[in-house]
């Protein structure tokens, strides 16, 4: 394989659906406009589900706004699994409340054009997941790494791609392409995603996708404002251009009615070639094993 193609939809939660199926049938707008790009994937970001806050229960308190959307999730993701088979495409619907006997996490869900379903938990939590008060949500535990049309694959979630010793686990991986769907509040958790996106697509070889929601759910009680863009991040090298971008939409908080959809080619022979010894100085899976901390 030379190229892959991949649509990344930073979703604008100001569409307010009024029920499940509204939002469905907006999704599907998405697949089809990927569809006719050429892309075999499309990307929607963490939390896309909170725009369904717009049709919640009028008493709903916002430390039940997990219970309420991780039934709506559910919902959702029944809706969605004929969708990647009858366009052939896979689609990763962002990021949902999961409820299990453990808690509430917060979890990836892709449904892929050849019938499968994999989930990612997020890894890394904000301390407001994590607050009592408001979500109160669980971590994951587990990192899958995956092989979907003939790339191997892993989902990090917002948080999860600023965390350098996750960048860690996966050097060994092999992995192609990281996808990652996030939420940002402002300019400032919009770069500190998309600039250790890029990061991570040096210190792994491969290409890094992000995209994040914008603009604001009309239920909303926590998040006024959202700011993203979209980006397709590969190796910084001569062949892609030095400086490590292969495709990028600028941020932006949605409130005109904006929403970044990208789509971009990930070289996938190139990057491989690269891997297997022709980049110009990446040293492979490298680790600190032999290096130890002397205070002075």
């Amino acid at each position: 394989m030379n190229d892959y193609s991949i649509a990344l939809w930073s979703f604008n939660l100001g569409r307010a659906p009024s029920s499940v199926q509204e939002l469905v049938s907006q999704i599907e707008e998405g697949m089809v406009r990927a569809k006719g790009q050429g892309c075999r994937l499309l990307l929607l970001p963490e939390y896309l589900i909170e725009c369904c806050l717009a049709f919640k229960p009028e008493e709903l308190r916002p430390n039940e706004e997990m219970h309420f959307l991780s039934g709506v999730g559910s919902e959702l993701v029944s809706l969605l699994r004929p969708l990647p088979e009858k366009f052939g495409i896979s689609l990763l619907a962002g990021s949902m409340p999961v409820s299990r006997e453990s808690g509430i996490s917060n979890t990836a869900v892709l449904l892929t054009a050849d019938g499968r379903e994999i989930r990612q938990d997020k890894l890394s939590l904000t301390p407001f997941e994590q607050d009592p008060d408001f979500w109160h949500l669980t971590p994951g535990s587990t990192l899958k790494v995956f092989d979907l049309d003939g790339l191997r694959m892993a989902i990090l979630i917002c948080l999860d791609i600023e965390m350098p010793a996750l960048s860690c686990i996966l050097a060994d991986q092999k992995v192609d392409l990281v996808l990652v769907p996030s939420m940002t509040e402002k300019h400032s958790g919009f770069n500190r995603v998309y600039g250790c996106a890029k990061a991570r697509a040096v210190e792994l070889m491969c290409a890094v996708a992000v995209c994040g929601t914008v603009g604001r759910s009309k239920g909303t009680t926590q998040n006024e404002t959202n700011v993203s863009g979209a980006a397709l991040y590969l190796p910084c090298e001569e062949e892609f251009g030095f400086d490590g971008v292969g495709a990028m939409l600028p941020a932006t908080d949605g409130m005109a009615g904006e929403e970044p959809f990208l789509s971009a080619k990930v070289p996938v022979a190139q990057m491989r070639a690269l891997k297997s010894g022709q980049a110009e100085v990446w040293p492979g899976s490298w680790t600190a094993n032999h290096v130890s901390i002397q205070q002075i």
